[in-house]
């Protein structure tokens, strides 16, 4: 019995090879745009009133974000890093959706995560949204081991509740609840760390798998080298 198992384990094991470049393909799909828009907010490509140098250049608001040291990121040589920071992402987006240098240019989009989860998000916990409801947020499953960030966060989202219950009476009362809601209930910003670890997580995979078989230019052009 045993070995049948392991007999339709391996059989099942190559089924699935056959569909490996599926995740590294959903994975750069995901990223490229997301890089590519993060990138483009940080140059001057789009403004038409500065010179064709000046464009290739960060934004001064974004420079100034990066070496304001009491509501920025109090980071040194802004000028610079804002510009490595913008071309990492501007083009690193367009060479993840080509699936060109992946591995390489993974490693420049990584750092950029690492920055922004340890300078811009890290202080404020885990979720990008604030979960509305203490019962539903899966600090729930940490509050078990008796972890005392778990317990805050449960806490912070029961707060959260209360805000939101009377943000949405005051919507109610003295707003245009048809218009004001018609895309979606209000939720507030936590603005934690949770999409920056997981576009890590996935930069950090296609770092370590590469861009995917059949579906990259690097599949392609490095085939003939082998």
């Amino acid at each position: 019995m045993i070995r049948s198992l392991l007999q339709q384990s391996q059989k099942l094991k190559l089924a699935i090879s056959n569909f490996d470049f599926l995740s590294p393909l959903l994975f750069r799909l995901i990223l490229a745009p997301t890089m590519i828009i993060a990138g483009f907010n940080k140059l001057n490509l789009g403004n038409t009133d500065v010179s064709l140098f000046s464009r290739l250049l960060a934004d001064e608001s974004v420079v100034t974000w990066f070496g304001n040291t009491e509501w920025g990121l109090g980071l040194p040589f802004p000028d610079l890093l804002a510009f490595l920071a913008g071309w990492a992402e501007f083009l690193g987006g367009w060479l993840l959706l080509l699936g060109l240098f992946t591995r390489l240019i993974s490693i420049p989009l990584i750092f950029t995560m690492l920055v922004a989860i340890t300078s811009v998000h890290w202080h404020n916990g885990w979720f990008a949204i604030a979960p509305s409801s203490g019962d539903a947020s899966p600090a729930t499953v940490l509050s078990w081991f008796n972890i005392e960030a778990a317990q805050q966060s449960l806490e912070n989202s029961n707060e959260v509740s209360q805000r939101l219950s009377k943000i949405n009476e005051i919507i109610e009362t003295h707003g245009f609840p048809g218009y004001l809601l018609e895309k979606g209930s209000v939720a507030i910003l936590n603005n934690g760390i949770e999409f920056a670890a997981i576009y890590l997580a996935m930069l950090l995979s296609l770092l370590f798998t590469g861009a995917g078989r059949f579906v990259s230019l690097d599949y392609w052009i490095f085939k003939r080298f082998h």
